[in-house]
């Protein structure tokens, strides 16, 4: 509902439709220009954006950004020549005939202007500034989004459920101290001294009731609360989607979770395949160091404990010895070496052992003179390098040495640009182990009771079927009948092609390079030296972007992208050719054009893990050359590109 006692339109409702109207629009000024005589403000609302027009210079005077305005007056045409296509409303202005402040601002302690946002002379300040003042943080049109976003997917969430036949019920927010594997909050009960109330950790005990009451399908958007250290994915506070179900398996369990992580992701424009992937809970760690493995990229661990079975060194005379590989890394520098070892040191860990092989496969670095003249000799096929790579070790104890090894290779992945923060890699982690030893020195979960042995999940995990009756006898190697689903697919690379065998190719990406339809200065990605671009921070664009002498802005999306370049506050942007097809096939009269691509094409296939049985692999390139043959991968590709990516020219 636009209509209001304080305006009858929202700002971007404000249209050509409405010429020749009166109008009465609120909102902040986001920013005032005078022109002698004539003053200009856009008024900003949650919609975006309407020009003001005021011929009167005392209604004008004392208006300053942020102010909070009501102003009437008639909607007209914008003068020819004047009009801004990059803005909903850049065809039409309203010419003021009252103005009333409805709220004064002082001077802000940083510009929160929609004109201004991103801009690279407007740094954003740290984050506790920002927290500080967080009603002017969230007055920026990215945060405006980001609150947006979670709203669609709570509601996407919610409609999921429903049509699962979901019940929605809300649980009691001071409760009964419950052992989850985290600290609690509690709070006094004023009329029980001594006595205290927990919040919840999550609603566990509470949803497991309602199933005993007969709910048999229960959810809730809960508020949960764990007290723990500080870290990038704990929160003392946060909000988590709970649901319980009665009468249904695992297998009914993770079906129901895939439509509802489809419906979420395709509230924010993304489609996910199911079903999802599987992967054991001992592979994952094997393979990737981590319980929860990021799957955008490949380089898997390297076990080498057989390999190094009767090593004279000593460090490597442990239950497990482990590597991941640094490709390229020969060429780091000596100090950034050292850098790593303070970095493992902050871990928790002693050090991170390293090789590098130079040219002609000399092994150099600190262990190198540590091995035997075997040792050496075989090591580059061992793991699977190249000259010019550097390899990470970590010997100790098999989890211990894996986490470490798991973040290493995490850590290598973000400094090389792999993490795509548009990418989802969704999989499911099974066939977890019951229980856990308490005295694991790097596990930081609080232990339940005062046993030898604690929950690897929770206490209310389930032991599998082939333990139900004998987990209490051997619960060192007891099984649990758990699950966690992982997010974070995928272009081919050397890297992955050590993890998975990919399909014939079915789609080609080429790096390309955008400008305005009125920019005919930039031609080629030669011609980046000296301008300014924009795109995600530490991703593969920007450094090709940096590497051609461009000043990069980091932005969160291509939409954001979009926008500095038509507005023309950044000369150029690069990015995948097919984004920019999406793009222009969904707004044609976008005003950029593509006028560069990189030579080389990066192969789009489907994954599959490496298998010696090869038929399913063999099944879904029968499938794509059957797609291409008949021209369905042609169709695809120009109904939703606009253009034909199905072939490598």
């Amino acid at each position: 509902m636009s209509q209001t006692a304080y305006r009858t339109h929202h700002a971007t409702e404000v249209t050509e439709a409405l010429v020749g109207q009166k109008v009465t629009l609120a909102g902040w000024v986001d920013r005032r220009r005078d022109h002698g005589g004539v003053a200009f403000i856009d008024l900003r609302d949650s919609t975006g954006l309407v020009q003001v027009v005021i011929y009167d210079e005392d209604m004008a005077r004392p208006l300053r950004s942020e102010f909070v305005i009501q102003i009437t007056g008639e909607v007209r045409l914008r003068p020819d020549g004047n009009e801004n296509t990059h803005l909903a409303t850049g065809k039409i202005e309203v010419v003021a005939e009252t103005i009333e402040i409805l709220a004064k601002s002082d001077a802000l302690p940083f510009q929160v202007s929609t004109a201004l946002e991103n801009e690279s002379e407007n740094k954003l300040p740290g984050e506790d500034v920002r927290l500080k003042y967080r009603y002017l943080d969230l007055r920026r049109p990215s945060m405006q989004h980001k609150l947006k976003r979670r709203s669609d997917m709570a509601k996407a969430a919610r409609h999921a459920l429903e049509d699962m036949d979901f019940t929605e019920v809300e649980t009691p927010t001071f409760i009964k101290s419950t052992p989850e594997g985290a600290r609690d909050f509690v709070v006094p009960a004023r009329l029980v001294p001594g006595s205290w109330y927990a919040l919840p950790q999550s609603p566990q005990l509470l949803k497991q009731l309602l199933m005993v009451s007969g709910v048999e399908r229960y959810y809730q958007l809960a508020r949960c609360y764990r007290d723990e250290d500080f870290r990038a994915d704990r929160q003392p506070e946060f909000t988590q989607l709970d649901m319980e179900m009665a009468y249904v398996d695992q297998e009914d369990v993770m079906a129901m979770t895939e439509k509802v992580i489809a419906a979420i992701w395709k509230s924010a424009g993304y489609d996910i395949k199911l079903p999802i992937q599987r992967i054991t809970w001992q592979d994952a760690m094997d393979k990737y160091g981590s319980d929860k493995p990021d799957l955008r990229f490949g380089n898997p661990l390297i076990e080498l404990t057989d390999y190094f079975k009767n090593t004279p060194f000593r460090v490597f005379q442990a239950p497990y010895v482990g590597a991941v590989v640094f490709k390229g890394g020969a060429a780091t520098p000596r100090r950034q070496f050292d850098a790593w070892q303070d970095w493992a040191r902050q871990r928790g860990a002693k050090g991170l052992a390293y090789v590098v092989f130079g040219e002609n496969g000399e092994l150099k670095g600190p262990v190198a003179k540590n091995l035997s003249d075997e040792e050496r000799n075989g090591l580059r096929e061992a793991v699977g390098a190249e000259e010019g790579d550097a390899v990470f070790f970590a010997a100790g104890s098999r989890e211990s040495a894996q986490l470490l090894l798991g973040a290493v290779r995490v850590e290598l992945a973000s400094r090389e640009g792999l993490l795509d923060p548009k990418k989802f890699a969704f999989t499911w982690v099974v066939d977890f182990p019951l229980f856990k030893p308490t005295d694991d020195p790097d596990d930081d979960d609080v232990a339940v009771g005062h046993s030898k042995w604690t929950s690897m999940h929770h206490p209310f995990t389930m032991p599998s079927k082939d333990w139900i009756d004998k987990f209490d006898k051997d619960p060192e190697h007891a099984m649990s009948d758990s699950y966690d689903i992982v997010c974070n697919g995928v272009e081919v690379t050397d890297e992955r092609a050590k993890t998975y065998d990919f399909t014939e190719p079915y789609g080609y990406i080429h790096t390309a390079l955008a400008v305005r339809k009125d920019n005919d200065e930039i031609t080629s990605f030669e011609d980046l030296k000296g301008k300014t671009t924009a795109n995600s921070l530490a991703s593969t664009y920007m450094e090709l972007a940096e590497s051609y002498g461009a000043t990069v802005q980091g932005i969160d999306t291509l939409e954001e992208t979009i926008q500095l370049l038509t507005a023309g506050r950044i000369d150029a942007t690069l990015n995948a050719d097919v984004s920019f097809y999406d793009y222009l096939n969904v707004h044609p009269d976008a005003d950029f054009k593509l006028v560069a691509q990189t030579a080389e094409a990066s192969h789009v296939a489907i994954p599959v893990l490496k298998s010696e049985d090869t038929a399913y692999l063999d099944a879904l390139n029968t499938a794509i050359e059957e797609l291409r043959a008949d021209g369905t991968l042609k169709t695809l590709s120009e109904k939703y590109f606009g253009q034909d990516i199905s072939s490598e020219n």
